[in-house]
């Protein structure tokens, strides 16, 4: 693609004075809506037809409809809990309306002889139709009908839907809304002029068909939608032409150096997927063009081996690494394998913990900040203020989807100096579907490994009821133990007296996917949530004599007994570990062969995947059983099908995307995301590869557009975009 056109400044709105006392929040802002074009992409959810009357006896029940009818009587039925009951009547028929929460001033409002104009959904009750809860008012004499669809929006508590609608018709009249797109553009993609879009979609005439609008099918929306994708198209390639013009060190590879001795000390041989994206990435550290790039794969493929040959170039050259995960666990499983590797080939490696006492914590930072340690591994603790480093070259971030725009810019802000960037090698266990890489990545250079290393186990996966076959569960693990072999057993709680939490801490939790239902006999009636303490002493008790070698290990314990834990496990003093989902990334026991996942619906379907990821690393047959309880969605049950069916990670995150979108797959605090409030991935790839070209096309040829396209859609909000 040739070189983006320069682009004139972007517009600024003037910082508020320094003092000025911040003006009350007002519903708008409640919202998020603070200028003219936020209100105007406000969209409705769905309509109402209130442009016609219907008479009381040609109602249909379940049909939704308005009437305009007069009140008979108003009275409070003071039965099992109030109600207030109205009858009104229009010339053709009675209706009753029941209200079962009502201000007490309602009676007055709907005394005998005013006149309503209703909206809701009749039903057959005792005495003809009647309507529960409709939205009603008193009408002025001789009002007339509205001449569009009445819009509902999305609305936060205590915003009304009329003041929504006021308010979005207020900006509609003083929006700008200039077309900036070339007409020969809209022409070839069908698309309507984006002013009459956003007043169809705010007003559409009666005679327009709902479904097309509610579907978001209609030219109007498909309109809209492209304009968002697009924007977020051209803020990715904005990006990397920015970073085309930053400077980063270059590495060059050094015959004879680290990389060939580490290379040679390793106990195997590398994959062709691992051998491609390790000279992928060795390219790119060769170039003065800060590296952007992606190193994706599935559970196990092993990614660890390419990052650590990427950290080998980087210190061959004089520069060092810093590793950041997003656990303990998985930090520590980082610093045993590349300290393994590095530190007999005269690499120092420093390690950073936030759970690391004073005096350990000062001697790491003081060899961080002189360069003694070339390797700089840790948790969040890495990107603290107090640590410094003497010549940061390259920065990796593990399963970086746990990670916020903030702490990625924070790492390559340690290694700024010289006006130069750091590179930045990101990886993750989630491999990324060919849409989402062009909508959430796009700015970014991804590196794939497809298939596993040779040796790996096929995990057989099985789905069972838990009340019909948890026992007979229980009894195979107690087998499996007194065989003397390691099994996995993950809970989705700590403790039984904790409804609708997930696990503490962030070490484990998908964007909420492990909130717990409430406990039995709690509102709702649903099945309490199996907690690790209670399977924890329950399998102890199974287990009899050998009740000594099960283990614990959940988010909340102290670092270090978390570590002595897994190191029990790893070495075979515990043989059964009940756990949290704090094991779900990070943790590599290869004689582990047996996985129980309990409520097994309450977990992502990445998540399923990646804790099944645990088992099969040896040489022994493994198996992962999924006990579930019911009832169970039609999407946890597509999950557990999923899971059933396929092993295969890219397989797993397309159903992933089709099943739940992009928020899921990746993350609630993936950048990018945020963006799209009206496109959908799932359904919209067309547009997106039309916005993907539109988007080149129109930074080389209409730079001011593109500007002002983005400056309407995004603002000030493009911080993602850095990191």
């Amino acid at each position: 693609m040739p070189a983006a056109a320069p682009l004139p400044p972007a517009k600024r709105a003037a910082p508020a004075g320094a003092g000025a006392k911040a003006a009350p929040t007002s519903p708008g802002e409640r919202l998020g809506l603070r200028s003219d074009w936020d209100f105007a992409l406000h969209l409705p959810l769905h309509y109402v037809d209130e442009t016609r009357i219907t008479p009381i006896a040609q109602l249909r029940e379940g049909r939704i409809a308005v009437v305009q009818a007069q009140v008979l009587q108003a009275e409070l039925m003071a039965a099992r809990r109030r109600v207030l009951r109205v009858t009104v009547e229009d010339g053709s028929g009675r209706l009753e309306l029941r209200f079962f929460h009502f201000y007490p001033n309602w009676s007055r409002q709907y005394a005998p002889g005013k006149e309503l104009r209703i909206r809701g959904e009749p039903r057959r009750g005792l005495f003809g139709f009647e309507m529960v809860h409709p939205v009603c008012r008193v009408a002025a004499p001789g009002e007339a009908l509205p001449q569009s669809l009445t819009p509902i929006y999305p609305a936060g508590a205590g915003i009304s839907q009329a003041w929504l609608r006021k308010a979005v018709a207020a900006a509609l009249r003083r929006l700008d809304a200039r077309e900036w797109l070339p007409a020969d553009l809209l022409e070839r993609l069908q698309l309507p002029p984006i002013a009459q879009a956003l007043q169809l979609l705010h007003a559409p005439p009666p005679q327009l068909a709902l479904e097309a609008l509610e579907q978001r099918s209609h030219p109007a929306w498909r309109r809209v939608k492209f304009d968002e994708l697009l924007a977020q198209q051209l803020a990715q390639q904005m990006a990397r032409s920015r970073r085309a013009e930053q400077r980063a060190w270059p590495m060059p590879e050094r015959g004879g150096g680290l990389v060939q001795s580490l290379l040679r000390a390793l106990p195997f041989a590398l994959t062709a997927d691992q051998a491609g994206c390790v000279a992928e990435i060795a390219l790119d550290l060769q170039r003065e063009q800060p590296m952007h790039r992606l190193l994706q794969g599935d559970v196990g493929c092993g990614k660890t081996v390419v990052a650590a040959l990427a950290a080998a170039q980087a210190i061959d050259n004089g520069f060092q690494c810093a590793l950041m995960a997003p656990t303990d666990i998985l930090a520590a499983q980082h610093l045993q394998r590349l300290a393994g590797w590095l530190q007999p080939l005269g690499v120092g490696v420093a390690w950073l913990s936030g759970a690391q006492r004073k005096r350990e914590r000062e001697a790491e930072l003081a060899r961080a900040a002189s360069g003694e340690a070339a390797l700089v591994i840790g948790t969040h603790a890495v990107i603290q203020d107090k640590v410094q480093f003497a010549r940061l070259g390259l920065a990796l971030v593990d399963e970086q989807h746990r990670f916020g725009v903030a702490q990625r810019l924070s790492l390559r802000a340690k290694g700024a100096g010289e006006q130069r960037q750091p590179h930045l090698l990101m990886m993750t266990a989630t491999p990324i579907p060919r849409t989402l890489a062009m909508a959430v990545f796009g700015d970014l250079d991804i590196s794939t490994i497809a298939h596993s290393p040779p040796g790996r186990q096929p995990v057989r996966t099985r789905v069972f009821s838990s009340d019909q076959r948890r026992e007979a569960v229980k009894q195979r693990v107690r087998e499996l133990v007194l065989q003397g072999r390691q099994v996995y057993w993950v809970c989705p709680l700590i403790e039984p007296s904790e409804p609708g939490e997930g696990e503490a801490g962030g070490e484990g939790g998908e964007g909420g996917q492990l909130g717990a239902r409430p406990r039995a006999g709690a509102r709702g009636g649903q099945p309490e949530l199996r907690a690790a303490l209670e399977a924890h002493a329950e399998l102890q008790a199974l287990l009899g004599e050998q009740a000594g070698c099960v283990g614990l290990l959940h988010g909340r314990m102290p670092s270090a007994h978390k570590a002595q834990v897994m190191e029990d496990f790893a070495a075979g003093r515990l043989r059964l570990l009940v756990a949290t989902t704090v094991i779900e990334v990070g943790v590599d026991v290869p004689s582990a062969s047996l996985m129980v996942i309990e409520h097994a619906e309450r977990f992502g379907l990445s998540q399923l995947h990646q804790l099944r990821g645990r088992v099969g690393r040896g040489s022994q047959a493994a198996q992962c059983l999924l006990l579930f309880s019911e009832p169970l969605s039609q999407t946890a049950r597509a999950r557990l099908q999923a899971m059933h069916e396929s092993s295969d990670g890219f397989v797993l995150a397309q159903k992933d995307l089709e099943l739940r979108g992009p928020g899921e797959l990746l993350g609630q605090r993936q950048s990018g995301l945020q963006g799209l409030r009206h496109a959908d991935l799932r359904e919209d790839e067309d547009l997106l590869e039309l916005a993907r070209e539109a988007a080149a096309s129109l930074l080389r040829e209409h730079p001011l557009a593109a500007r002002e396209h983005l400056q309407r859609w995004l603002g000030a909000g493009m911080d993602w975009l850095a990191a």
